[in-house]
């Protein structure tokens, strides 16, 4: 009958194995959480680092493009400055040559506005009828 009493209580072994099966079982869910965790993380830095190896990549290539660009525009830019001096010189020119002409001609063209303003000559006009 002893025996009938205790089949209903579990022995301190079978707790002991119970216990220590529930703690290796946590341990384990712990363990496949933390890994998990550690799997997500690096997912998230993979884009990230993607992002930045494009942005250097990008920041090279525009600064390689620069590089190459930056003699072309001087060149254009040094044509483009020695038509502005070109036109310069020009217009230079033709103000004195027009200056020339106006120092030479202002006597004569003075005389002929004084001229027309001031000799009145009385004449009909030949498209004038007198009618009557």
């Amino acid at each position: 009958m002893e025996f009938a009493c205790l089949r209903g209580v579990p022995d301190a072994a079978a707790t002991a194995g119970r216990s220590q099966g529930i703690r290796q079982l946590l341990q384990a869910e712990k363990r496949a959480a933390q890994k998990g965790s550690e799997a997500g993380k690096r997912k998230n830095r993979r884009p990230k680092q993607a992002k930045a190896a494009a942005q250097a990549e990008t920041e090279q290539n525009r600064l390689q493009r620069e590089k190459e660009f930056k003699p072309k525009e001087a060149a254009a830019l040094g044509s483009h400055s020695s038509c502005s001096a070109e036109m310069q010189k020009d217009t230079q020119e033709k103000i004195t040559i027009l200056q020339t002409y106006f120092r030479q001609n202002r006597v004569e063209v003075l005389d002929n506005l004084l001229a027309f303003v001031c000799d009145i000559r009385l004449e009909i006009h030949e498209n004038y009828r007198i009618n009557g």
